[in-house]
């Protein structure tokens, strides 16, 4: 191993995707970069694990069943999400070119939680159904009836033809200065499609969008319609061999710009000098120096820099087959809105299978998160895991959530967020691009990317395979 004793712009603690994101956009930038890991891996809270490391991480001890088959066949992903096809990191991925060192499958589809009214000849129930992707699915849906998907109808093409810098596509409504509820007023959308729009289409977390301009709703739809269609009939894609690929991306990225990578590393202490500012690490006996460190939460707990804003429970179920109404659909989503199941925040399954490479043949990973809000957090996955019924073996675990007590400025110890419930990485990349401006005091420019056939093409859908794939 490399010795530490030396003099870096950056150091970066921890292999998670935001710090490895951060490592490779400074390291391009010309920085020379440190980055280590106290773990053996890659990918931090966002690594995915042989079943091997999966049981040591859950059941220390314990050795996994040899019906379980081999590590080969496992990627178990430690958080679930999928990556929305026209969202942010796709840009980053395509900006920095990370894209040529992945591969990937769209997912076969969304679905929202509903739980229906008694009717005159039907009793009141729950039920999933599929968030449409094409005009033909809008139609046949029974999210909502006739009259609704035309209301419905209407909202969508106001979405899609509003430009924030051209009044004349507002259509009498300015979503500058009203707010999302007023907004669904005016369509006359009834509870359950502003529902299922504000939760399964805006991924809001929450009700509390309703108060909110109306403007950063109608942003958040128009990403979802821009993200259906730009690889395939989903809006999200997922790495093949699972989510810990992107952050060894990013890490091959950086060590290609003269990064230097040290896992099995720990940064026992954070160096500062007489002002308060970092001026290093020390680890073991070895010091490195450097006038910026960026760390996940872990990192900077004892230096009461973190607050502590929250849990989040996630559990890894494995399944012996699909998930029940999902047309056996070897990957979805699943989102149960909050107010569909009387909680304050909603619950997310998210499922991928052998076709990700990810498992082996037979086996479905379905991955179920939510904010916790009770003493029993076990207890508020049930209206999840009873879609998902029967469960072979289930792994779970409840995650305190941090954020920086500060923007970092003040020392140069830039600290990254914990990853929230939700399940896609916008939230996640909104945090490290607010995150390089602060360190650089520059944005990062996505609006020009290429477009070239060289390069933009580098991203193909191979339609018989329903994947597309990065030509080196």
């Amino acid at each position: 191993q490399k010795e530490m004793n030396e003099t870096y712009d950056v150091i970066v603690c921890g292999t998670g995707l935001k710090e490895c994101i951060l490592s490779g956009l400074l390291s391009v930038k010309g920085l020379k970069v440190l980055h280590i890991d106290r773990n053996p891996y890659y990918g931090g809270d966002c690594a995915s694990l042989n079943i091997s490391n999966l049981f040591k991480n859950f059941r220390e001890g314990v050795e996994p069943p040899q019906s379980y088959g081999h590590n080969r066949d496992w990627n178990v992903d430690l958080i679930p999400k999928f990556v929305m096809a026209n969202g942010k990191l796709v840009k980053i991925l395509l900006y920095t070119r990370v894209t040529r060192y992945l591969e990937w499958k769209c997912v076969d589809g969304s679905y929202v939680y509903q739980w229906k009214k008694a009717g005159m000849f039907s009793k009141e129930h729950a039920k999933i159904a599929k968030v449409p992707a094409t005009d033909s699915e809008a139609l046949k849906s029974d999210l909502m009836g006739l009259w609704e998907k035309k209301r419905c109808k209407k909202f969508f093409v106001y979405v899609q033809n509003f430009e924030e810098d051209k009044p004349e596509t507002y259509a009498k409504f300015n979503p500058f200065n009203t707010t999302s509820e007023e907004m669904m007023k005016k369509f006359k959308l009834e509870e359950n499609t502003v529902d299922f729009i504000g939760h399964a289409v805006a991924m809001y977390r929450s009700d509390a969008f309703l108060k909110e301009q109306a403007l950063q709703c109608v942003k958040k739809v128009q990403l979802y319609m821009d993200s259906i269609g730009r690889y395939g009939d989903s809006p999200y894609l997922y790495p093949i061999y699972g989510l810990g690929g992107i952050p060894e991306g990013f890490s091959r990225l950086a060590a290609i710009h003269g990064g230097t990578y040290m896992l099995r590393t720990n940064a026992d202490e954070i160096l500062f000098d007489e002002s308060g500012k970092v001026k290093g690490i020390k680890s073991g006996e070895e010091e490195a120096y450097a006038k910026t460190v960026i760390c996940d939460p872990s990192y900077a707990l004892k230096y009461e820099k973190v607050k502590k804003v929250g849990q989040v429970i996630r559990s890894i179920c494995l399944l012996n087959h699909p998930i029940p109404h999902t047309k056996n659909a070897q990957s979805c989503q699943i989102i149960i809105p909050q107010k569909q199941v009387g909680r304050k925040s909603d619950i997310y399954i998210t499922l991928v299978s052998a076709p990700h490479c990810v498992c082996p043949n037979g086996i479905y990973i379905a991955m179920v998160s939510t904010t916790v809000e009770t003493g029993t957090p076990e207890a508020e996955l049930m209206p999840a895991l009873d879609l998902i019924q029967p469960v072979m073996d289930q792994f779970t675990k409840i995650y305190d959530l941090y954020e920086p007590l500060t923007d970092g400025k003040d020392s140069n110890l830039f600290i990254t967020k914990s990853y929230d419930a939700t399940s896609h990485f916008e939230t996640a990349t909104e945090d490290v691009l607010e995150m390089y401006k602060r360190i650089t005091g520059s944005e990062l420019d996505l609006t020009n990317l290429p477009e070239d056939d060289e390069d933009q093409q580098n991203c193909l859908i191979k339609n018989n395979r329903n994947y597309f794939k990065t030509q080196g």
